[in-house]
């Protein structure tokens, strides 16, 4: 036991030993995809201070003691949105004891919130984040219920907790039949229950019909909010897009596997789609339409597309989903704005663009990002370098040996 607690005593002093506390930086010759009006900036240096982006411009200079990241025509973009995930919720998928974003009360409770439960150390956290994505939504899950609870935006820095500000997981087609009675139409009966009683308060005698007196004042929150509805089916969509028309919601509808269907209803609603771009057979009735030019249709329909994988263990492959988008005919901006810019307008994250007086949440890459072939050069989080070391990468220094003369198949792990 002393000896797995030095190990790990080890590894905090490793971390908190990288050159990370440098208040002021200056990344200098990169090519930096803004994001923004600016579009792409080359050979541009990044001056930032206090956390925060000061100055873009050609030719900056800092202090001498200051810390200058050599960016050498690097490629330089805002931290990646990794999807709607469990990370810091869940370390091993099959073991219940490390899952924390279900709740199987049986019961509608929207005031449900995993974020309680968020592990900041978790492993998974720097297993991502070495890899660029710097921040995700948790996404709950509830037995017994269609109104899943709360999520919310999280920074994956290794000790930040989720933020204040909530999203709302509403799920629904057949996914969700066996919460809502085995009927599909019951769920938008039960939803319209739920947000006018939330609206209303309880019955004549001020009695508990649905929702308990948090879940009550939860939803009657609910107006600008994000809302985030999890379906498939085009006819589910439609059904969708009249319910967050009638109640003013801020919704995006997450799945949407047959939202190039529906695609001009959705750009005439406002209304953005969170789909994994490999999709491309159906895993369900629902998803017949299933295709992989889903993205590239949404953009041409002027629909804002953000894209989401689920899960939490491997976020870190978006960028690659992204490059099979542009591959299937989505424009290469959009892609990259669909895991930047996009997700973080809709979800209110700080950190979308590279622009001045923006938290200076980055990521240098050694090539093109949405290659597979392309890695992080560097992380850089609230202004300050980050160790490019995760529980993987110590396991693989430690037991793959060095100046080895036989080829790496026959490396034993013991030698």
């Amino acid at each position: 036991m002393r000896c797995i607690y030095m190990r790990f005593l080890g590894l905090v002093l490793l971390v908190l030993s990288f050159p990370a506390l440098s208040q002021e930086m200056l990344i200098k010759d990169a090519k930096i995809y803004t994001m923004g009006a600016a579009g792409v900036l080359e050979n541009t240096d990044i001056h930032i201070r206090g956390g925060k982006i000061i100055k873009l411009g050609k030719g900056l200079s800092i202090a001498d003691d200051s810390l200058v990241i050599e960016a050498k025509g690097r490629v330089v973009s805002p931290g990646l949105f990794g999807g709607l995930g469990t990370v810091g919720l869940g370390e091993i998928s099959l073991e219940a004891s490390t899952v924390d974003q279900q709740l199987n009360l049986q019961q509608v409770r929207p005031e449900f919130f995993p974020g309680f439960a968020y592990n900041p150390a978790s492993s998974l956290v720097a297993i991502n984040r070495i890899e660029g994505v710097l921040y995700t939504v948790l996404s709950p899950s509830q037995s017994g219920s269609i109104i899943e609870g709360q999520g919310a935006v999280v920074l994956l820095d290794g000790k930040s907790t989720p933020a204040n500000d909530r999203v709302l997981f509403i799920s629904l087609g057949s996914a969700a039949m066996g919460d809502s009675g085995g009927s599909r139409a019951a769920q938008f009966m039960l939803l319209e229950q739920a947000f006018t009683e939330a609206r209303r308060g309880g019955d004549a005698n001020g009695h508990l019909r649905m929702l308990s007196h948090a879940g009550r004042a939860v939803l009657k929150q609910w107006g600008q909010k994000p809302v985030v509805f999890k379906l498939d089916r085009a006819a589910d969509i439609r059904q969708a897009l009249r319910f967050i028309s009638k109640h003013k919601l801020n919704a995006a509808i997450a799945g949407a596997a047959e939202g190039w269907v529906v695609a001009a209803q959705l750009q005439a609603a406002g209304v953005p789609v969170l789909i994994d771009p490999l999709v491309n057979l159906p895993s369900s009735f629902d998803s017949l339409g299933a295709r992989l030019e889903n993205a590239a249709l949404l953009e041409q329909a002027g629909v804002k597309v953000m894209f989401s994988a689920g899960g939490a263990h491997n976020m870190r492959k978006i960028r690659q989903g992204a490059g099979n988008a542009v591959a299937n005919g989505m424009s290469y901006t959009a892609a990259l704005a669909a895991i930047t810019s996009v997700p973080a307008k809709f979800f209110g994250y700080n950190s979308g663009q590279i622009k001045t007086g923006e938290v200076a949440n980055l990521v240098i890459w050694d090539g093109d990002p949405l290659e597979v072939t392309a890695a992080a050069y560097a992380v850089v989080i609230n202004g300050k370098n980050t160790a490019m070391v995760s529980r993987q990468t110590l396991l693989r220094d430690r037991y793959l040996p060095r100046n080895n003369t036989m080829p790496r198949a026959y490396i034993h792990p013991g030698r």
